[in-house]
C-alpha cells in the first residue's frame, strides 16, 4: 500500500457529470435554484441530497462541522434542528452564525449558505420533534429540542469542472430581494 499522502494524490477528482447550466437564465430568488438543483440530484439518484454539512464555531471561534438534515426553507431561513444540549446548540448559544454545505458528487455540485442563525418559535419546535419517531424523540429533554434557521447573508451554488474553470452564481440579500453574480474560476 502507497503511503497515504501519495494514495491522496493519486486520486481522481470531480468525476461525476455537470448536468447543463443555463446561466441566462437564472432566477431572481435563490431558493428557486435550489429547489431545481436539489430534485434534479433527487432524480438523478443522488443518495440523501437533502443532507448538509453544519459549520458553526465554539466560544473560542475554533470551527466545527457535522451532517445533518435540511428540514425545510421558508420566509424565515433554511431549517435544521437537534438539542439544545448538543454541541452544535452549545455553539450557536454562543455565536448564532453558521454555513450549511451542500455536495452533490455524482452532478459535481455544491451548494453554500451561510448567515447569522435564528431560533424558531417553542411551538415549532415541539412540533418538529412530534414528528419524529417515538425511538428520535426518547431521551430529548422536555424544552431541549430546538428547530433554527439560517437566514441567508450569501448562497452560492457551485458546478465544478474537469478543466478546473468552476462555475459559482452568488447570490445575496439586497433590500427585499436578491442580487446574484456569476464568477468563474
Amino acid at each position: 500500500m502507497p503511503p497515504l499522502n501519495d494514495w491522496l494524490r493519486g486520486r481522481h477528482a470531480l468525476t461525476g457529470v455537470a448536468p447543463e447550466w443555463d446561466l441566462d437564465a437564472l432566477p431572481a430568488e435563490p431558493t428557486i435554484l435550489f429547489r431545481e438543483w436539489i430534485l434534479r440530484a433527487d432524480a438523478d439518484g443522488v443518495p440523501e441530497p437533502h443532507t448538509a454539512t453544519l459549520a458553526t464555531v465554539d466560544t473560542a471561534g475554533v470551527p466545527d462541522a457535522r451532517t445533518l438534515i435540511l428540514k425545510g426553507i421558508d420566509a424565515g431561513g433554511w431549517a435544521f434542528a437537534s438539542t439544545r444540549s448538543s454541541r452544535k446548540g452549545e455553539h450557536l448559544a454562543a455565536s448564532p452564525a453558521a454555513a450549511l454545505n451542500f455536495w452533490w458528487q455524482p452532478q459535481v455540485r455544491a451548494v453554500r449558505v451561510r448567515g447569522r442563525v435564528e431560533e424558531a418559535a417553542a411551538e415549532e419546535s415541539a412540533a418538529d420533534l412530534a414528528a419524529r419517531s417515538a425511538a428520535a424523540q426518547a431521551g430529548v429533554a422536555p424544552g431541549d429540542w430546538v428547530r433554527w434557521r439560517v437566514v441567508p447573508a450569501r448562497i452560492e451554488f457551485w458546478q465544478g469542472s474537469r478543466d478546473r474553470r468552476h462555475t459559482r452564481v452568488v447570490y445575496e440579500p439586497v433590500g427585499d430581494g436578491w442580487t446574484h453574480s456569476i464568477i468563474r474560476d
